[in-house]
């Protein structure tokens, strides 16, 4: 479960793929692939359909398309507005290539800012520390914060969790890449009891999108990305209140909760934070357009635990 998105934006070119080889007929007489659909075609194609990033999608469907009918087969998934990551079976988030899969939620890359601020302050929290940094992954989606965290960071003991079957499934691919663990069930309720009182970084990426407003997202969200995922309730709060409720029982003295938002919202889960007991502060990346509530709760910095 993660939240709302953009449209992706492919950020980077990857090669071409190799010319399809000839195969045989069944009468052993040699023929030739169907032809191989040309950049410019792909282009074409997209562009008609309205893809903004017309170029950067054909970069991508024709690098990792292995056959003519392959190629063509995306090209027809994309322009019949599968999501360009749903149709490429990966996503580019935080430097890494994540597996998505169709009716999951799509990281996008203003959570990279999230990504960021969780990386700072777990590396801070492991410096005078020996053991491992306890990280936790709530409304995983695919795993992409998680994976991200994993790969940043070392010794580190990571958990994952989401209520959705797809995406926990796509999660344990990307997740376990890294060493962690991925558990399926309504936020806190499938993590291990014995993480209580023991995360120093819980990240939770909710859906913050408001009931009404869901229906203004993309046909790319509203259609193929679960309800779950980008609906938070009347005034997008309600999943963020249930976990700033609860963190402070699951987090060691002086760890912290972020939670990614919207700008107009940040008010609120200021007050939601300081009202469960956390002491917030925002983050805000205006180069991503992003907002990033992050709550503290009380007692020694995990940093200055023996």
């Amino acid at each position: 479960m993660s939240t709302h998105r953009s449209t992706p934006q492919a950020s980077h070119r990857p090669s071409p793929s190799r010319r399809p080889s000839r195969v045989g007929s069944p009468l052993g007489s040699p023929v030739s692939s169907p032809p191989r659909l040309s950049r410019p075609d792909v282009i074409a194609r997209l562009r008609a359909a309205g893809c903004v990033f017309a170029e950067d999608e054909a970069e991508l469907l024709l690098a990792t398309a292995r056959t003519p009918a392959a190629l063509a087969a995306m090209v027809d998934r994309r322009i019949g507005g599968l999501p360009l990551e749903h149709v490429l079976g990966w996503a580019e988030f935080a430097g890494l290539r994540v597996a998505v899969a169709p009716g999951v939620f799509v990281p996008r890359r203003r959570t990279e800012f999230l990504v960021d601020q969780a990386v700072a302050l777990g590396r801070r929290a492991a410096r005078p520390a020996p053991g491992r940094t306890v990280v936790v992954d709530l409304c995983c989606g695919s795993g992409a914060v998680g994976a991200a965290l994993g790969a940043a960071l070392e010794r580190v003991e990571l958990y994952a969790a989401d209520i959705e079957p797809a995406a926990v499934r796509c999660a344990r691919r990307n997740v376990a890449a890294v060493g962690g663990a991925v558990y399926e069930g309504d936020l806190f309720a499938p993590l291990p009891a014995a993480l209580r009182g023991r995360i120093d970084i819980l990240v939770a990426n909710v859906p913050y999108v408001p009931s009404e407003e869901v229906g203004l997202l993309p046909a790319e969200a509203r259609e193929h990305e679960p309800l779950v995922a980008l609906d938070g309730g009347a005034d997008g709060l309600d999943v963020l209140r249930r976990v700033t409720a609860e963190a402070p029982r699951w987090l060691a003295p002086g760890g912290r909760l972020l939670v990614e938002t919207g700008e107009r919202q940040a008010e609120r889960a200021v007050e939601a934070m300081a009202g469960d007991g956390l002491l917030p502060r925002v983050a805000v990346s205006d180069e991503l357009c992003a907002t990033v509530i992050i709550g503290t709760r009380p007692g020694p910095d995990p940093s200055d635990r023996p």
